[in-house]
């Protein structure tokens, strides 16, 4: 793990505001010590759950999107940090990683024009390079019997989450996706559209369920790949859920986790399916916040769910009094997640 920046006491101290008769999350969270290995910290902490930040959003400008993404490692820690350690969710389940440095790779992509053809061909190449590096440690996470939960990025990431859980598990695994988009696009060098397609053409990714595409910016040419794969590939839209009620949310649910139970699976959650989340692809239509808590917690419930994450939220993009909101909706899923974990079945 040697592009893994550890996160120290010194960072947990100054991101958690200490309160007289209050107990925050920062105060009980797990932090590896310095000099101490990680791995096997990892694998003897009584702690289930890891955090893990990717600030990058190279995946996202490969993609024609807007930067930002990187910035939601930084607002969520420091809500998590915060978060009341109670009887509902105690903060020391979580063992703080830290986060992947990408400085590197970002300051790489400043200068890079997407409508380039060869700055195009950069970028996808500086994805790759990530990729290494999140299959890397999300492998070692999920080797030492813990659950990763991976903040920020683009959707680029999902590869890497879905490759180094499949390697770590020694088989292919199945995701589920909260998302306005399948990300399940053609392989022309990678980027934050196609993170699923890859991870599914190089047999990591078993199978893939879109739960919430949006009928509007779905092509024609992805929907007939998905058909033509619907043994392995299946959706529901939003439109047909939320807008001409034809399905039922709490059915699809069901129906999704029926599809995919029977092996291990990663949830992915893209901010951009929520209304006017700062994000690399924002909507002003689609699932509200308390359905997307509920999707959560019900798949998270499950035992064979294997890693949760949140990405595509950009803070940054956010220039309102607000923009830490974006920070505080990652702290509820996370909690959300663990406690519904809990209990799992």
């Amino acid at each position: 793990m040697e592009k893994l920046i550890p996160f120290t006491i010194n960072d947990l101290a100054k991101v958690t505001n200490h309160r007289s008769g209050e107990i925050k999350f920062g105060e009980k969270m797990i932090i590896i010590p310095n000099g101490v290995d990680k791995v096997n910290f990892l694998k003897e902490s009584e702690a289930k759950y890891v955090l893990l930040g990717i600030p990058e959003d190279i995946g996202v400008r490969a993609n024609y999107g807007r930067p930002g993404t990187a910035s939601a490692w930084k607002s969520a820690i420091k809500s998590i940090a915060n978060i009341q350690h109670n009887r509902f969710a105690k903060g020391s389940q979580i063992i703080v990683l830290g986060q992947i440095n990408v400085s590197a790779e970002m300051r790489d992509v400043e200068n890079l024009d997407f409508n380039d053809i060869d700055d195009r061909s950069k970028l996808s190449q500086l994805v790759e390079k990530v990729d290494k590096e999140v299959s890397h440690i999300i492998f070692t996470i999920i080797k030492a019997g813990k659950t990763p939960i991976i903040i920020g990025g683009g959707h680029n990431n999902a590869y890497g989450n879905i490759k180094g859980s499949a390697l770590a598990k020694g088989k292919p695994i199945n995701a589920i996706n909260f998302d306005a988009h399948s990300d399940f696009r053609i392989l022309e060098g990678r980027h934050s559209g196609n993170g699923f397609s890859y991870a599914y053409e190089e047999g990591f990714l078993k199978k893939y369920f879109i739960f919430g595409l949006h009928e509007n910016y779905t092509s024609k040419s992805v929907l007939d790949i998905i058909k033509k794969l619907e043994d392995r590939v299946r959706y529901n839209t939003y439109d047909s859920v939320n807008i001409r009620k034809e399905k039922d949310f709490d059915r699809e649910m069901a129906l999704a986790l029926e599809f995919i139970k029977t092996d291990s699976f990663g949830i992915e959650i893209d901010l951009d399916a929520i209304p006017n989340i700062a994000s690399s692809a924002m909507t002003i239509s689609g699932f509200s916040i308390e359905e997307l808590r509920q999707f959560v917690s019900f798949f998270g419930q499950h035992r064979n769910a294997a890693y949760l994450h949140i990405c595509e939220g950009a803070p940054d993009l956010d220039q309102s009094p607000n923009n830490h909101l974006i920070g505080k909706l990652i702290g509820y899923l996370i909690t959300d997640f663990i406690k519904a974990n809990n209990e799992k079945i």
